[in-house]
């Protein structure tokens, strides 16, 4: 499946190239804005809702945490380094391939993004799916890495967001309460 993808990748025009190598961390750049603006949303609603936003960012780094010590464990290699040419520039030796961190990264903030704000999930489910492949597309990554990057994001991150949102809660609310923090928060 991996060699059907590139080759396909290598039939397509410069600018479908172009789009999958930058859409990859350009979509997190997205992501990012979609955080500022939950947080804009969740100012001066419920206390809940603006600690699950604060947490969202840090539960898919703690996801993205779990993913490097997988690739510690696993230490597969890449791809790209067999030979055949791709779209993207082969990482350094060292930087292992399962699983995909754009795709954990990607699939964290979507999940952590829907349990903030749920209306989202059609534009930001699609959006991580696409950033995930782009991986594969690019090819730098085999399917099963971005298969299971996705999976272990779009679970891990949203869970941790709701084991921090107790502990972030009453900080939250203590912080509305000193009186030039209650604007923002």
């Amino acid at each position: 499946m991996y060699r059907d993808i590139i080759e396909f990748a290598q039939g397509t025009p410069a600018w479908v190239h172009t789009f999958f190598e930058v859409g990859t961390d350009a979509g997190l750049l997205v992501f990012a804005a979609l955080y500022v603006l939950a947080w804009w949303r969740a100012r001066g609603g419920p206390v809940r809702d603006m600690a699950i936003v604060l947490v969202g960012p840090v539960a898919t780094v703690g996801a993205y945490v779990v993913s490097e010590l997988v690739k510690i464990v696993v230490r597969e290699e890449r791809p790209c380094r067999g030979g055949l040419p791709t779209i993207a520039a082969c990482p350094v030796v060292g930087d292992w391939s399962f699983p995909s961190n754009h795709a954990v990264l990607a699939a964290g903030a979507a999940g952590t993004l829907i349990v903030a704000w749920r209306a989202l999930a059609w534009v930001v489910l699609p959006m991580a799916a696409l950033m995930a492949f782009s991986r594969v597309f690019v090819g730098v990554h085999y399917p099963h890495d971005v298969a299971a990057g996705f999976l272990l994001g779009l679970v891990l991150a949203p869970l941790l967001a709701l084991v921090l949102v107790g502990a972030v809660t009453p900080v939250v609310r203590r912080l509305r309460e000193v009186r030039a923090l209650a604007s923002v928060l």
